[in-house]
């Protein structure tokens, strides 16, 4: 089995952050210490990182659960808790990450670009950070929060400047071999390339990458054969040859209708995935010319390619004739097309900012006096709280008339005893809504109580 992996599937979950901690200072002559409950650590972030040394993604398809270190509980004495350890993820250059609905988050590219593609959640805080002239010795502190969790997509683009495409046996591998220092396995039977080879060549002055790409067939742009799997590793290429095979055994093939087939798919895969392949400078190989027939025949269509507009070269891989010339030819179009070739941005990552003016909550009817808050502040502050905590209660409470839900669902028709939901389907608290609580109010009471709950 090859160990090139082109796509994988990762799960990931950043670290949560810890619980603050709830403490009254206690020490022999000082009976009202005051809280001095430390906060908790913050959970550790997942990021991903451009590694040269990284070729393949067979790491993540044999593991691909991938979870950050947590952070630790504060504790008394004002000892916060600690920071939990981030766990950097090395993927190949050219990476694209996709959510699990299929839109682009980021395109990795360049060395040593990072990308944290989960954060980990907030500690809680204490009781002495949440002291005020309301509540100077709190009887609670927050929880942390939990860590984001995400599916991710990885999908590799190979970062080469040349790409040979072909149908099976026509000698591309051949090709990489006779021209760079790679060695892919060559064999005289179909689909023997099962991942894409890369090989660096050299021509005067200039150095770029070749890939070759496995065996295109007709209809690989709709699945058949290897094509679909990695016609995406054509999309950066600053030129595309076509390597033609003059001394295929096949009676209705030939370099004319391989290569109208070969231009078939890449429209087609060009078509599906919204990249336009056309502006590509192409560059028509004539193979196996060391074959007499192969020989007569690459003189025969020769002519007919020139007439398309194509540059023609005739080569044998095996007898290494003609691969110097191929090489320039290569050479001055990656020259050219780097020359016209904007700054290359290090990465690209995909932002999604709130929209302003967007209001922090909303409120839906369900029906019957029952309503939902959606709002990623409530549902957020909702996770934060001990619920077997009086006082805690109360101080969601205070927290959520502070940003208008209580006006809001008034004004959306909710009568006392309504059933208020917060946060997602998934995770929803229930809330019996009483509008003859007074939010805001000093709370009364022992420590971890709320006179206006009794």
């Amino acid at each position: 089995m090859p160990d090139f992996v082109d796509e994988a599937v990762l799960h990931i979950k950043a670290g949560d952050g810890g619980h603050g901690c709830a403490s009254v200072h206690r020490e022999k002559f000082k009976p009202l210490g005051g809280p001095d409950g430390g906060n908790g650590g913050k959970g550790g972030d997942v990021v991903l990182q451009v590694d040269r040394n990284t070729a393949t993604l067979l790491e993540y398809r044999r593991r691909p659960h991938r979870r950050a270190q947590s952070g630790t509980a504060g504790r008394g004495a004002h000892r916060s808790g600690g920071d939990g350890d981030d766990i950097v993820l090395s993927v190949p250059e050219g990476t694209v990450v996709l959510d699990s609905a299929g839109e682009v988050i980021a395109d990795l590219v360049g060395h040593g670009t990072r990308m944290v593609i989960a954060r980990g959640g907030n500690g809680g805080l204490g009781n002495a950070a949440l002291a005020s002239p309301n509540r100077k010795a709190p009887g609670f502190a927050l929880k942390g929060e939990a860590g984001e969790a995400l599916d991710l997509r990885l999908e590799i683009k190979t970062i080469a400047d040349v790409g040979l495409v072909g149908f099976p046996s026509a000698g591309k591998s051949s090709l990489i071999a006779a021209m760079s220092a790679a060695r892919p396995k060559i064999a005289d039977y179909p689909f023997t390339t099962l991942v894409p080879n890369l090989g660096v060549v050299e021509a005067g002055t200039t150095q770029f990458v070749v890939a070759d790409v496995p065996g295109l067939i007709p209809g690989a742009s709709e699945g058949k054969g290897l094509g679909l799997a990695f016609l995406r590793h054509v999309e950066r290429c600053s030129m595309l040859v076509h390597v033609l095979d003059c001394a295929t055994l096949e009676p209705d093939r030939d370099p004319v209708s391989d290569l109208d087939a070969l231009e078939d798919e890449l429209s087609a895969y060009g078509e599906a995935a919204g990249v336009d392949l056309s502006d590509r400078p192409r560059l028509a190989v004539l193979n196996k010319v060391d074959v007499p027939d192969g020989r007569e025949l690459a003189d025969m269509v020769a002519p007919m390619l020139r007439e398309r507009g194509l540059r023609v070269i005739e080569v044998s891989a095996a007898a290494r004739e003609g691969l110097r010339g191929l090489s320039f030819a290569m050479a001055e179009q990656v020259e050219a097309a780097r020359a016209a070739r904007p700054e290359p941005e290090p990465s690209r990552i995909v932002l999604r900012p709130r929209e302003m003016g967007e209001t922090p909550f909303e409120i839906v009817p369900l029906g019957d006096n029952t309503f939902r808050v959606r709002g990623s502040k409530p549902a957020r502050w909702v996770r934060q709280t001990d619920f077997a905590n009086e006082e805690a209660v109360g101080y969601l409470s205070d927290r959520l008339n502070r940003i208008g839900i209580e006006e809001a669902l008034a004004q959306a028709g909710a009568t006392e005893g309504a059933e208020v939901y917060i946060g997602d389907e998934e995770d929803s608290v229930v809330f019996d809504w009483d509008p003859s609580i007074e939010a805001g109010e000093t709370p009364i009471g022992p420590r971890g109580t709320d006179s206006r709950l009794g």
